[in-house]
């Protein structure tokens, strides 16, 4: 498939009572179609996220990445040492919540459905790390049909801001939902892959669960030592056929 030519920006989005800033990134060629967010890891709206999100434009999409750390920490963007990770933790799992994550969401959605190039049903999702985890959250949202959540942590048993674990949501997914992860990631441990695979299947959810072996936490990120070119590339195959079969039919 030939990669189309993109434009991308920087978009504001008005969030319950707050502006954050979103990138856009969507084809050059006239046409309609469909609208896809992105999720952030905890690093914020970063080189790896912006690239992720021009990817998904040169498939065929408008991809938007919303920055959910905006209200915390305009302009927000790390890199991936260890103090790093603790700063984007403490915004992610301390100073954020589900419902203002899910407005975030929301409103990047809002405004993809403004633009005339773009289809007004039927909406994408992708999120990694921390945003894997928002992403299942995300799959809750009426107009979102096709989720691809990486290796987001915690899901059985938390969610941003404390509250009942996220997984506890899972009858509320309407859509299809891929979920990704890697055998030797110590953060979330099998058991807990089990667990989401369990609720999917015990709520009828559409949905495939992928686990890459040898492939660590952020195994997609070919900006981290845990990049795993097998594991990502297989992945990033999964999602063009989760996105093309349910959002581009």
């Amino acid at each position: 498939m030939t990669e189309l030519a993109v434009d991308t920006n920087i978009v504001q989005l008005q969030s319950g009572n707050v502006q954050i800033s979103a990138y856009l990134a969507q084809p050059q060629a006239p046409g309609t179609y469909p609208g896809v967010v992105v999720i952030q890891e905890i690093f914020g709206v970063n080189e790896h996220i912006r690239d992720v999100t021009a990817r998904i434009a040169k498939l065929g999409y408008v991809a938007i990445a919303p920055a959910v750390f905006d209200r915390l920490a305009p302009g927000f963007e790390t890199g991936y040492t260890l103090a790093d990770v603790e700063v984007g933790k403490k915004y992610a799992w301390e100073q954020t919540t589900a419902p203002e994550l899910l407005s975030d969401i929301q409103s990047a959605i809002d405004y993809l459905k403004t633009l005339p190039q773009v289809k007004k049903e039927g909406f994408g999702c992708i999120g990694f790390c921390f945003g894997g985890h928002v992403a299942y959250l995300a799959a809750t949202l009426p107009d979102i049909q096709a989720t691809a959540s990486f290796y987001g942590a915690g899901i059985p048993t938390r969610t941003p801001g404390g509250e009942t674990p996220t997984i506890n949501r899972t009858p509320e997914i309407k859509g299809t939902i891929y979920t990704f992860f890697g055998t030797e990631d110590g953060s979330i441990p099998p058991e807990h892959v089990q667990a989401i695979t369990t609720e999917l299947e015990k709520y009828n959810i559409s949905h495939r669960v992928f686990r890459y072996d040898g492939a660590d936490h952020g195994f997609f990120c070919d900006r981290r030592a845990s990049y795993h070119p097998q594991a990502a590339a297989d992945a990033w195959e999964q999602v063009k056929q989760l996105f093309g079969t349910v959002l581009a039919a």
